[in-house]
């Protein structure tokens, strides 16, 4: 006897929100990526960099690489945890922004320094700056899985005539 599988149609979307989470991901973490190359909070190098400490490293270089792997991996937990409302621009902005925030709190005040043996939940010139960066991440990853959402919508449902 053959059975079948039931999939709600929220479970079915789950893969494709992670996927377009992860290009939203992408493209915030690029935004994020290039304020941290900029920003020199406190001291003449760049936050880039301070990411790339997290594997002994002060290489611009692997800062860059290991800063998209953590945005790619960000941008696929936004998409499978909260895709499904952020299809719209409005809720999807207010949605990443939020998100940016959280990272910034778990990721820039909490792991980052824990793991560098600095001071955790500090408030100063980087941390501040910081989170601009997760600001810009959240709206450029929000605004990136809306477009996405609403072009495959186009897309599924084909050209209005």
């Amino acid at each position: 006897m053959a059975t079948t599988m039931q999939v709600s149609p929220s479970t079915a979307a789950l893969p494709v929100h992670a996927a377009w989470g992860g290009a939203a991901g992408l493209v915030g973490g690029v935004g994020m990526g290039i304020w941290m190359s900029v920003s020199r909070p406190m001291m003449d190098t760049a936050m880039i960099t301070m990411v790339a400490g997290l594997l002994g490293s002060a290489n611009a270089f692997v800062g860059w690489l290991i800063h998209l792997s953590i945005a790619t991996f960000a941008g696929i937990t936004f998409g499978a945890l909260l895709g499904q409302f952020a299809r719209r621009l409005a809720p999807a902005v207010v949605l990443g922004l939020v998100y940016g925030a959280v990272w910034w709190c778990v990721g820039a005040l909490w792991i980052m320094p824990a793991n560098m043996g600095m001071p955790v939940f500090d408030w100063n010139e980087v941390t501040s700056s910081s989170l601009g960066a997760h600001l810009v991440f959240g709206l450029l990853a929000g605004v990136t899985f809306a477009v996405i959402a609403q072009q495959a919508g186009k897309q599924r449902t084909g050209p209005a005539g």
